[in-house]
């Protein structure tokens, strides 16, 4: 990387701590004030960096605007699929990718399972809102008044004995899989097939989307399937890491 590309960018994580000055900015990079000062203007040309009336020099909103534009441009899909397919190689399960808009948790990926025993979902299909894992997750999410509102105006069909009985009963659950940061659905959309999922996040900490594994009991017993719960986490904090474009902590999962 060239010299002066390098220290143009390690001037933004210093900014990113706060407003510095002229000698401040030298002195981290190493170098004399005329270099900072020239590395400095050409970034508050560019908007990237912003220089206030006491002289000190912040991060500027053309480099919140570029962050904004990126994010939206992204496909989490498009990110992610590489790592549903490992996660189903290394567990052999089908393995999901959703997210929650107008009014609906839909599929948007799926890797199916290497098992002659499969469950039936469809990429763009809604899933059973009151009771998939991953709509409990990206709905947990969601501000309480908003949770509560959606909560009292779904219906809540006996899929089976296992299923959410009411609106009282699903934000219970909402507020559990938010405190504790996944969610399983074990038997209560369909009696064999079971379910453990986990949020994938964007860079504000807010899922933007829900993945997850599913077995029939034939295939894996219930107890088996939640043993795979780390392995899940970990592959939901790698998307989340690489669509946020930060570093994934190595020590954040067990």
């Amino acid at each position: 990387m060239s010299q002066t590309v390098d220290r143009a960018l390690s001037i933004l994580p210093l900014l990113a701590e706060g407003p510095a000055n002229l000698e401040q900015v030298a002195q981290r990079l190493g170098v004399h004030k005329s270099t900072a000062l020239r590395l400095l203007r050409t970034l508050n040309e560019h908007g990237i960096v912003y220089r206030q009336a006491d002289q000190r020099y912040r991060l500027g909103a053309r480099l919140f605007a570029l962050a904004q534009q990126a994010v939206e441009n992204l496909d989490v899909r498009e990110v992610a699929h590489p790592h549903l397919v490992r996660l189903n190689q290394e567990c052999g399960h089908t393995v999901h990718l959703a997210v929650h808009q107008d009014n609906e948790v839909t599929y948007i990926d799926k890797v199916e399972s290497r098992y002659p025993v499969r469950m039936y979902s469809r990429i763009g299909k809604p899933v059973a809102i009151t009771v998939a894992a991953v709509a409990k997750l990206l709905l947990a999410d969601l501000p309480p008044a908003e949770r509560r509102a959606i909560a009292e105006r779904l219906d809540y069909p006996r899929y089976t004995s296992r299923s959410t009985p009411n609106a009282a009963a699903f934000l219970t659950e909402l507020a559990a899989v938010r405190e504790q940061g996944w969610a399983t659905d074990l038997g209560g959309h369909e009696e064999s097939i079971n379910c453990v999922a986990a949020p994938v996040r964007g860079t504000d900490g807010r899922v933007v989307a829900a993945m997850s594994i599913s077995a029939p009991n034939v295939v894996v017993t219930r107890e088996e399937l939640l043993e795979l719960l780390p392995l899940v986490r970990r592959t939901a904090d790698a998307i989340s890491a690489e669509y946020s474009g930060r570093t994934p902590d190595p020590d954040s999962r067990p």
